[in-house]
């Protein structure tokens, strides 16, 4: 049994093509900050036509050093941002929670324009394993979500990431994509992911007391 820390602060992290006023992004940072939960949404450079280093620096800027009392939402492309950043952080940094809305780390059939941003770290299949390893061994709490028919993220693809992290995907009937034209201007199921993270450190439980599927 580990202890927690109850989360102060909340990132969340768009995707390609985004914002932070679209979709269920300012919904959720609502409902955390209405939670005591200091949220921020950073607007990542140039999202129609995302640069790997542009966002990197981007992410080294909102995240240098992760936080036990932190969470970290991100979504779509927002994720191999994420992943990429905390597996290449040095040092001994903990973060509390982590949800990864329609994530991957493999390349999109859909979306070849994204291959060279989402190589590199990932590319290789050895190197994806270590970082998901490496990533899961230093999170108190992951939560995956993916919809059940995703037009742009295969639902292999985030089911291979949820098993690479050490737990399940959570699926959610009907959410497309997540995007707002999908219906998802909301998201509870991330919402709540954040909030059972908050009541599993305050009762002190830490990993073990159930984050669904880790």
């Amino acid at each position: 049994m580990t202890n927690g820390t109850t989360p102060r602060h909340a990132t969340i992290f768009h995707g390609y093509g985004a914002t932070p006023d679209d979709h269920w992004f300012g919904w959720l940072a609502g409902r955390l900050a209405a939670d005591g939960i200091e949220t921020t949404v950073p607007p990542l450079p140039d999202p129609q036509s995302p640069d790997t280093e542009r966002w990197a620096e981007a992410l080294r800027a909102e995240l240098a050093t992760p936080a036990r009392d932190s969470a970290v939402i991100a979504h779509s492309l927002g994720t191999v941002a994420v992943l990429r950043h905390l597996a290449g952080l040095p040092g001994s940094w903990r973060l509390g929670t982590l949800v990864l809305v329609a994530g991957f780390v493999d390349r999109l059939p859909a979306l070849p324009e994204l291959d060279a941003f989402i190589g590199g770290a990932f590319a290789d299949a050895g190197r994806a394993e270590a970082a998901a390893r490496q990533i899961a061994a230093r999170v108190d709490r992951i939560a995956v979500i993916r919809s059940d028919a995703d037009p742009l993220v295969p639902t292999g693809h985030t089911d291979r990431l949820a098993g690479l992290l050490g737990t399940d995907a959570q699926v959610v009937p009907g959410a497309g994509h997540f995007l707002a034209s999908d219906g998802a201007t909301e998201l509870p199921e991330a919402y709540a992911a954040v909030r059972a993270g908050r009541e599993a450190a305050m009762s002190g439980l830490g990993r073990e007391a159930g984050m669904p599927g880790r």
